[in-house]
């Protein structure tokens, strides 16, 4: 198998965090791999300018990065949703993977995965966090649809040690 993920990192990261633990995103690369036959996985973000050693971190980990410029709401807020460009970045690869994992809980996506699931194009879908998701996706997803709720232990970020403490 020769499947792609295609990762909208807001709502990962939200959904992760919602439920108390901060995700490993080297991990969570390895486990795309071993579980989904993932060969490429792009991760769709928000540019933000002073973020370079993250995005550096992220492609090492083996994430195939796509930016968006973001806007500063009146209210501060970044603001960089990135669903048009994770729904394009999948149908330009189309022909190049056999199917598709797509993370995300935003019933944006009802269209895609429903198209997806109807094609044999979807592996699954992978919802951060199983209380804040859309029933659209459910609906779309069918069986296909999972959650990162049970996930924790694997992919839960663990800060390494000091090296006073491992003595």
């Amino acid at each position: 198998m020769n499947n792609y993920a295609f990762i909208d990192s807001q709502n990962l990261n939200l959904g992760v965090q919602s439920m108390g633990w901060k995700l490993d995103f080297r991990k969570f690369r390895i486990y795309l791999m071993e579980k989904y036959k993932v060969s490429k996985a792009y991760l769709f973000l928000g540019y933000i300018p002073d973020k370079q050693d993250l995005y550096l971190s992220l492609q090492k980990a083996g994430f195939s990065l796509v930016f968006k410029p973001i806007l500063i709401g009146v209210d501060g807020r970044v603001k960089g949703n990135c669903d048009a460009e994770l729904v394009l970045q999948a149908m330009m690869d189309y022909r190049d993977y056999d199917q598709a994992v797509i993370v995300s809980g935003d019933g944006d996506f009802y269209c895609l995965v429903n198209y997806f699931y109807l094609k044999n194009k979807l592996k699954v879908v992978l919802a951060p966090n199983k209380q804040k998701y859309s029933g659209l996706l459910k609906k779309a997803a069918r069986e296909k649809l999972e959650f990162f709720n049970k996930l924790e232990t694997t992919l839960r970020y663990e800060k390494a040690p000091h090296k006073d403490e491992t003595m």
